[in-house]
């Protein structure tokens, strides 16, 4: 069973439920009616039924369909707001005004309990995803950052666990000091737990092994593993590693002899967003592989943000993380 497969048969088993707030797009209609036919999460459709032509057969599939002006949970999510943001300025009818955002809507939605997580961007800017995420639900305990991810499916290869090879960060986190390198390696492995059946072998990645060279940005690298060994322990981790030395048996023999990770890192976390962005692009580009993402990681509870050039498809496979990570 290939790996999207996979992730779907263990979302389905998870019955997790997700809000979708972009209803008015018709990418996200048709995810709705296929997550639901499938049973892989139960749907909340946040848009203004009356102008859902879709509205009829989406609730004969058990999609519940909202509007966050008419809602009667509006005035109870404003509250929250207000409570959660009046120490910095928010006024009850600034957050009666934002309950109607389907977006704020959403993620209060999540913070209430009522949804386990929740999937947009797929009309609206990251920025305007992760605002509210980011002063509505808020970062995990011992996460100082959140951080994104893109699983890797390598074609043909043994590397990493049979081609599968998570990279982090690369859309968040333009240079990430040794702390955030260290809380970024932590929400990754986390997300590796609630994707693979597998344990996460993670490689702090650098242009140096185990001080081959000496430069300040090595020192940044060697400290956030030191970091990242001290907050958690039971992680296999190791570095300063470069990319061949984390990778491949026979290179890690040469350059890191008595690492674990070493030759057989399935978890990468690179040193800033150039190394991130560049490395996932260029393996997907010249290796022909597949790569999932991002994945949003490090929040207390999953929201997931799409790309605008994103398919039914493609949220269909976020739910599908969404609500396995809601799970772990």
């Amino acid at each position: 069973m290939d790996f999207i497969k996979k992730i779907r048969e263990r979302a389905k088993a998870s019955q997790k439920t997700i809000v979708l707030p972009e209803g008015s797009d018709e990418r996200v209609i048709s995810a709705a009616e296929i997550i639901a036919r499938e049973k892989i999460a139960k749907v909340v459709v946040l848009a203004e039924k009356e102008n859902l032509e879709a509205s009829s057969k989406l609730e004969s599939l058990g999609v519940q369909i909202l509007n966050p002006k008419t809602s009667p949970k509006s005035e109870e999510y404003a509250n929250l707001l207000y409570e959660l943001r009046k120490n910095k300025g928010m006024t009850l009818d600034k957050a009666r005004e934002l309950v109607e955002d389907p977006i704020w809507y959403g993620v209060l939605m999540v913070k209430n309990g009522d949804v386990d997580g929740m999937v947009g961007g797929a009309i609206t800017a990251t920025s305007d995803i992760f605002r509210p995420a980011f002063q509505i639900v808020k970062t995990a305990p011992g996460i100082s950052v959140v951080s994104s991810a893109f699983m890797m499916i390598v074609p043909n290869c043994e590397l990493g666990s049979a081609g599968h090879i998570l990279f982090a960060d690369c859309a968040i986190n333009p240079n990430p000091d040794s702390e955030q390198l260290a809380s970024i390696a932590i929400s990754t492995a986390n997300t590796w737990k609630s994707l693979m059946e597998d344990e996460p072998r993670i490689a702090m990645l650098s242009f140096s092994t185990k001080g081959s060279a000496q430069n300040e940005l090595v020192d940044k690298v060697v400290e956030a593993t030191k970091i990242l060994k001290q907050q958690a322990p039971d992680l296999l981790a190791d570095g300063e590693l470069q990319a061949d030395a984390a990778l491949v048996p026979q290179v890690a023999k040469l350059k890191a002899p008595d690492s674990q990770v070493a030759g057989r890192a399935n978890v990468l976390i690179f040193p800033d967003l150039n190394a991130g962005n560049i490395g996932y692009k260029l393996v997907q580009r010249l290796a022909k592989a597949t790569a999932i993402g991002p994945i949003s990681q490090g929040l207390a509870a999953p929201i997931n943000d799409l790309s605008r050039g994103c398919n039914a498809d493609d949220i269909v496979n976020v739910v599908a993380i969404t609500c396995l990570q809601a799970t772990q």
